[in-house]
């Protein structure tokens, strides 16, 4: 153990719904014996944590572990802050180990790791474990995790070894980075579940021979729900239970819903039913909705619920519509929408980088301030990638084209109705945004089904995605570090959070926490604040040069 680790330290602590605070003498604890005590050198602030700021013990990730680990583990870890715990957010962490238990394995003192935050295998009741939410996270000046938590069941640690030669904040910002990588890479399910439930309505006749084929190609559940007023699936020798209407049905149920039909009220009521990751396929046999649907948009990237169509009454012709993944094409005409904010400027580098040919990036955002500094930054990039790009103001012009791929960053249903119509046939829809799961938008759903579209959606990233990120940003291909608007100690890590509450400042902010008395500071004003450190700035960005002058 280090002499050098105090017996306080300083951290930001949500201590109830919208009730932060810097608590400057906070208990430290030692590391016990399959414990690691780490010294957070940055952290980047998220919109995400702002949904714990203001959800706090309701949020889906701070409730109490339900399995996954023996509970009496738990008791030995001061940093676990389930239910109404004070918390410490902050999930964006580069840390350097300073103390380790006798126990721990294949952790080294002195060395540098980015935090993974997703504990997947460890759920509650709603969602599961996180750094950040009901393990306290890194807006403090010391962290400590247990490698009995941070160890997936496959052996693999969320410790994730990084390179000496980067700025800290570029490896903080690669966890942002990996979920926006996530949303692209995630692979989509193309098939039925096999063994799963699936619920059939029928508001129409079903013709039962392609039904079968339908099976026999996208694979068979173990069971089938069915509400209708005729005899059908008489012998496809699957167990079937019937039903005489959706209202007996319970919520979350089904892994896949058929609906042969194509009234609204109908298909309002059946998206509660539709269990996580689920599929709904509505096969509307030559007929068309009267009006537009009120459908669960926000369950498209918290719940990963998905829909197809056809206009046919065969199902099976909706399934061929389903990409592998969210990944953008060949000849893509790409929309990101809020793409001035932190996330936003991420997909548009992101999509400008990635090396798909002949892509055409646009960036929309009300505010022409944001646009222009995002011009600023990627206008290089495209030239150097040979990608047009091409900003835009939808208050005063949208661009006169439809669009292959929308991306949206902001958590607007109605935002979701347009894009819709603004879409080019086969075009995704990546809601990127954190629509709340219970809210509801109207939907086109005879353009939708009409254009073939697809609607995806994801939250947070995997291990493969955070190490796939690191290695762009180590090789050079990637430079997070071009996210960066301002940075602060802890001191100013509540106006921080408060300043992306209000949207004031456009890209990531950096917290470092051994920085003592430094507010929040824009990168445009350490001219004047901090000269030394402003002129090892890359024009308008930040370097690890400028972080090194700092920190010095």
């Amino acid at each position: 153990m280090s002499n050098e680790i105090p017996k306080t330290q300083q951290a930001v602590q949500l201590t109830g719904p919208d009730e932060l605070i810097l608590n400057k003498e906070k208990q430290m604890h030692l590391p016990g014996p399959y414990q690691v005590l780490g010294k957070v050198e940055a952290v980047g602030l998220c919109f995400s944590d702002l949904k714990l700021l203001k959800q706090f013990s309701e949020h889906g990730r701070k409730g109490h572990i339900q399995s996954g680990i023996d509970t009496s583990i738990l008791d030995e870890i001061p940093s676990y802050a389930p239910g109404d715990k004070p918390t410490v957010p902050g999930h964006e962490t580069v840390l350097r180990v300073c103390a380790i238990g006798d126990k721990t394995k294949d952790i080294t003192i002195g060395n540098r790791y980015l935090v993974q935050t997703d504990y997947r295998w460890l759920p509650n009741i709603i969602s599961n474990a996180s750094f950040g939410y009901n393990f306290e996270g890194g807006l403090q000046q010391y962290v400590l995790l247990d490698q009995r938590v941070i160890t997936s069941p496959d052996g693999e640690s969320l410790l994730i070894p990084a390179s000496e030669e980067l700025s800290a904040s570029a490896v903080a910002l690669v966890e942002p980075w990996a979920c926006v990588e996530h949303s692209y890479v995630a692979k989509e399910r193309t098939s039925l579940k096999d063994g799963g439930k699936m619920l059939v309505v029928a508001g129409t006749n079903i013709d039962e021979k392609l039904f079968l084929a339908f099976l026999g190609r996208y694979g068979k559940p173990s069971e089938i729900t069915v509400i209708s007023k005729t005899e059908i699936l008489t012998s496809i020798g699957i167990d079937l239970v019937s039903k005489n209407d959706i209202s007996e049905l319970e919520d979350d149920s089904y892994d896949d819903v058929i609906y042969y039909g194509c009234d609204g009220q109908t298909a309002e009521k059946l998206f509660p039913k539709i269990g996580s990751k689920g599929l709904i396929n509505f096969v509307l046999s030559g007929d068309k909705f009267e009006a537009d649907v009120m459908a669960q948009v926000g369950r498209a990237h918290y719940g990963g619920i998905r829909i197809v169509g056809t206009t046919t009454n065969d199902p099976a012709d909706s399934m061929q519509y389903i990409p592998s993944s969210g990944e953008i094409r060949k000849g893509d005409k790409i929309n990101v929408i809020g793409a001035g904010g932190p996330m936003g400027t991420m997909h548009v580098i992101r999509n400008i980088c990635h090396g798909v040919e002949d892509v055409t990036v646009y960036g929309g955002d009300l505010d022409n301030e944001r646009l222009t500094g995002l011009t600023e930054m990627v206008a290089p990039l495209a030239k150097k990638n040979n990608v047009t790009y091409q900003s835009y103001n939808p208050k005063e012009k949208t661009p006169d084209v439809k669009f292959d791929y929308t991306a949206l960053m902001a958590p607007v249903p109605q935002l979701v109705t347009q894009a819709i119509l603004d879409s080019a046939e086969g075009a995704i829809l990546n809601i990127f945004a954190g629509i709340p799961a219970s809210v509801n938008g109207k939907m086109d759903l005879n353009v939708y089904i009409e254009k073939h579209l697809y609607m995806i959606g994801t939250s947070g990233s995997v291990l493969s995605d955070m190490k796939s990120v690191l290695a762009k940003v180590e090789a050079r291909k990637l430079d997070t570090d071009l996210s960066v608007s301002a940075i602060t100690g802890l001191d100013g890590a509540v106006d921080g959070i408060r300043a992306v509450e209000n949207h004031l400042i456009p890209g990531k902010i950096i917290v470092y926490p051994s920085v003592q008395n430094l507010g929040l500071t824009k990168l445009e004003e350490l001219k004047e604040k901090l000269p030394q450190v402003a002129s090892n700035l890359a024009g308008k960005f930040w370097t690890k040069q400028a972080e090194d002058k700092l920190l010095a």
